[in-house]
């Protein structure tokens, strides 16, 4: 599929880094798990499903991974640590393969869908707007015009903090005072960006969970005016989640799945956390594509999300 020319070496040296405290701590937490043992046994796959619980692949997840090991053991003899780590490898692409879509194109749209409008949805603090600002110059570096709406009308630090990525981007920001109607802000920057052929509509959300009913009708009512504009729009409805508060994550999902249509993920601050293995449990769980992964503060460091290459990556195989 031409995968590798899209994949650098500088990209997986990236990934690397930014799973490098998930990866240290469940090699670690498998050797424990096994010390001692010349065989896979009971007490081993009981050891390791609490490995991968506490490394917050999640329990259904968790309980799925182990019922495969638990087959491959029927059939399989293996003695150390190394070979258990190569069928949990096996085992985990496999179940990202089997419960997700395909890979996404690098920074790519539909070019039937002009301009291709997203959504971003999410909690205040989880790196919202910094994924904005990265996915903006990404398309950008990828020759596409980009306009980004400053919908997040409640907080005034939410529209400068996007102002400024505009900037530092070189994207231009639609935006309205304080305490605006934010579907009115979505209207106006879809109006602009079909006015100026752009590529690339992103819109950023209030990142409200107090309340769900008001989140949900807020969100429809943005959604609803924005087919004013584009009848198809939001062609995409992205959540970006912490990946660093772990099970957190997990619920946060529940709550916006239920709030409004979501149809890809980004999870974020993925460099800074052994919780790296919310990817896995999300993706298997939620049935809906990780779209992106954040390993860092570097423009760079928003990654499109590969199952083969993390879980490589995880693993330490190259």
């Amino acid at each position: 599929m031409g995968f590798f020319s899209f994949f650098s070496k500088e990209k997986k040296e990236v990934l690397d880094k930014g799973l490098s405290k998930t990866k240290e701590s469940v090699f670690n937490k498998i050797a424990r798990a096994v010390a001692g043992k010349s065989k896979v046994d009971d007490e081993v796959l009981d050891n390791l499903e609490e490995v991968l619980i506490t490394s917050d692949v999640g329990v259904e997840t968790t309980l799925n991974i182990i019922k495969r090991i638990e087959q491959r053991v029927a059939s399989d003899k293996y003695v150390n640590a190394q070979e258990l780590n190569h069928i949990l490898r096996d085992e985990i692409a496999a179940l990202l393969k089997e419960n997700n879509s395909d890979d996404a194109e690098e920074f790519s749209v539909p070019a039937d869908k002009t301009p291709y409008v997203i959504m971003v949805v999410g909690v205040n603090g989880v790196g919202k707007t910094t994924t904005i600002g990265k996915m903006a110059y990404q398309y950008k570096k990828a020759g596409k015009s980009v306009y980004l709406g400053a919908a997040d009308t409640f907080r005034a630090a939410a529209v400068e903090q996007l102002v400024i990525w505009g900037e530092r981007v070189g994207v231009p920001v639609i935006k309205q005072k304080m305490g605006a109607d934010p579907a009115s802000v979505a209207f106006d920057t879809l109006s602009s960006a079909v006015a100026n052929k752009a590529d690339v509509v992103i819109i950023d959300t209030a990142g409200r969970l107090h309340n769900k009913v008001s989140l949900m009708h807020e969100l429809t009512k943005i959604k609803n005016v924005m087919k004013k504009v584009i009848p198809d729009a939001p062609h995409e409805v992205l959540l970006v989640l912490d990946g660093s508060t772990g099970q957190n994550a997990f619920e946060q999902a529940k709550q916006f799945t239920l709030a409004t249509e979501v149809s890809a993920m980004a999870i974020t601050k993925l460099d800074g956390t052994a919780k790296g293995g919310v990817v896995i449990g999300i993706s298997d769980q939620f049935k809906i594509p990780v779209k992106y992964i954040g390993l860092g503060e570097g423009m760079e460091d928003l990654q499109v999300f590969r199952k083969t290459e993390f879980v490589d990556s995880l693993f330490g195989e190259n």
